[in-house]
């Protein structure tokens, strides 16, 4: 198998080396806006470059996969839909619902394949949470906390580019609430808070955010975020039912630290970020990608998948701005739960 890379920068750069390790790849072709970056990669992992986007397709490969910046991505999914390529792409489609909708229907004109990065589907603790939900485990789940912490925030360039809070970071929380449980969102509360440095508000957007949301169980679920944790990169996930109570995240590494004279000491190397915390899941969010190519297995997380985090995200964002409660009905692109 041949694989194509576009973007080969560092989410791209952990993929080529994952990639490149596949018995089942027998040689990647690499491209990127910066021809020396691609280059350099391609040495060092003894594969090949290409000058630009438009060789990795003349040159032909059995797949692509997609790690560019995100204002590219729906042209690349149209682009390799329409020459008929399966495609794994790193999340969101696109910044807006009308991209996500074109991109997702030129892959299903044409039947082809899209797996989207959503790598906390493939975490050995977020595995666990959901297998305990759906065993009963828990008895009935009644409450749910998400959190996502970066510890240092973006360059102030990137962060205009980025979306926002809602759509870059917290995207990943409303994916794998919906994945763990079960259950679909069917409204949200937000709330922001750009007290931070000015470039948060010079990009309009939140250094920290908050959502309460429902589910169409009535669950009570809590996401929250922020770019300027100190104590580092934590990521969590409680969830509390009527029989037991568990946690993801919570680990040696976990950057917390108890005020309990008999709690646990805070982390000697707490989690500095996500690239580190969720090496081993991007590491088998590529190796199922492979395996849906050869048609081994089934799609793990497809562009449906990804459209329905992002009505939630876009539901946060409408919420912040008008300070009111947001259904999921009001946001365009409603699809048929894929849970019923």
């Amino acid at each position: 198998m041949r694989i194509g890379v576009i973007g080969t920068g560092r989410i791209g750069t952990i993929h080529a080396n994952t990639l490149s390790r596949n018995r089942d790849v027998g040689s990647l072709i690499l491209t990127d806006a910066d021809p020396t970056r691609a280059q350099e990669l391609a040495h060092r992992l003894g594969e090949t470059a290409a000058p630009g986007v438009d060789e990795i397709f003349k040159w032909g490969v059995d797949a692509v996969v997609i790690t560019t910046a995100t204002a590219a991505h729906a042209e690349l999914i149209g682009r390799a839909a329409r020459s008929g390529l399966p495609v794994f792409c790193e999340k969101p489609i696109a910044l807006d619902l009308p991209g996500t909708l074109n991109a997702i229907a030129e892959v299903e004109a044409a039947g082809t394949i899209l797996q989207m990065g959503f790598q906390r589907r493939f975490d050995a603790g977020y595995t666990g949470a959901r297998e305990a939900v759906r065993s009963g485990r828990l008895g009935r789940l009644h409450t749910v906390r998400a959190l996502t912490s970066d510890q240092a925030p973006p360059l102030p360039a990137w962060l205009r580019l980025s979306g926002g809070l809602y759509r870059d970071t917290l995207i990943h929380d409303f994916d794998v609430l919906r994945w763990v449980t079960g259950h679909e969102i069917v409204d949200v509360y937000a709330a922001g808070s750009d007290a931070g440095p000015p470039m948060f508000r010079e990009a309009g957007d939140v250094d920290t955010g908050a959502a309460l949301l429902t589910l169409d169980d009535g669950t009570l679920a809590t996401a929250t975020a922020t770019r300027m944790n100190g104590a580092g990169y934590d990521v969590r996930m409680e969830l509390a039912g009527e029989l037991d109570q568990i946690v993801v995240g919570l680990d040696d590494r976990t950057p917390i630290a108890s005020t309990e004279p008999t709690g646990p000491p805070a982390a000697d190397k707490p989690w500095s970020g996500f690239l580190e915390r969720f090496g081993p899941a991007y590491e088998a969010e590529l190796a199922a990608f492979v395996e849906v190519v050869l048609g081994r297995r089934a799609n793990p997380c497809d562009g449906r998948e990804a459209l329905q985090a992002l009505r939630i995200a876009e539901a946060c964002e409408i919420s912040r701005r008008e300070r009111r409660p947001v259904a999921l009905v009001e946001i365009p692109g409603r699809v048929e739960s894929a849970f019923r």
